[in-house]
């Protein structure tokens, strides 16, 4: 049997996507609309003080195109604090104007290799650069770009029937070309293997929606991803800050 990767893990990760049913939103009086998002913005003020705590992180985005309104990304020490986030979120009234439209459900990780590099032999859960990685704060980036990926299981093209050397070695070059983009992009990597319908979840935050484009047309290049990646749907929005949120909801 080949060697299994190991890796940490920290924060569970809910990309929440909803589509408004804005017709029906058209027809709630303007009373009810103010209500409905004062209630809203009481729930993401519940939030903020988790993430206070240091016991979570959110965030909220505009989705582009017709595959999702809104991005609802939450993360949490446990499945259970999602499930009771997602549930919170559905109790709401405007809820029923929120249609779910996709979820992905992962772990925010990094590989023993990576975290041990990291660390320079220390306790890796221990180290500030290892910990920033594994419990994230999201920043208040204009774009985000979410998409699933899988290794690919074809005959000569099996990432898995590969010795560890040969994968460590591919990653390290899959690495470098992230870190040319340190300072325009932040990348937290979800991994789903047992959890969701891909094997990782890979978020990206960006100030030039142009950086999602090279940076993902780069690492295609590469042969990690040209010979062994396999790509879901990429969905793109737009920060929606707090105090932007009934801006987005006005009619």
């Amino acid at each position: 049997m080949n060697e299994a990767v190991k890796t940490l893990d920290g924060w569970f990760s809910l990309h929440d996507f909803r589509s408004i049913d804005w017709p029906a939103f058209r027809e709630v009086s303007p009373a009810d609309r103010d209500s409905m998002l004062n209630e809203l913005q009481n729930f993401l003020g519940d939030m903020d003080i988790t993430k206070k705590m240091g016991e979570g992180e959110h965030t909220v985005y505009s989705i582009l195109g017709q595959k999702a309104d809104l991005l609802f990304f939450t993360l949490r020490p446990t499945l259970e604090g999602l499930n009771e986030v997602e549930n919170q979120l559905n109790k709401l009234r405007i809820a029923d104007y929120l249609l779910p439209a996709y979820s992905y459900v992962s772990v925010v990780e990094l590989s023993n290799y990576l975290a041990n590099h990291m660390a320079k032999g220390e306790d890796p859960f221990q180290n500030k650069h290892v910990r920033e990685r594994l419990y994230p704060e999201l920043p208040a980036r204009k774009h985000i770009c979410f998409y699933p990926m899988t290794k690919k299981r074809n005959g000569l093209d099996n990432w898995y029937m590969l010795p560890m050397e040969e994968r460590q070695a591919m990653i390290r070059n899959h690495g470098a070309i992230g870190r040319t983009y340190a300072g325009k992009i932040k990348q937290i990597i979800g991994g789903s293997i047992g959890l969701d319908d891909f094997e990782w979840g890979v978020t990206l935050f960006a100030d030039d929606a142009l950086d999602f484009k090279r940076i993902v047309t780069e690492m295609r290049f590469d042969e990690s991803s040209a010979r062994f990646a396999e790509f879901g749907s990429f969905l793109v929005g737009n920060y929606v800050a707090p105090d932007e949120l009934s801006r987005f909801f006005r009619i």
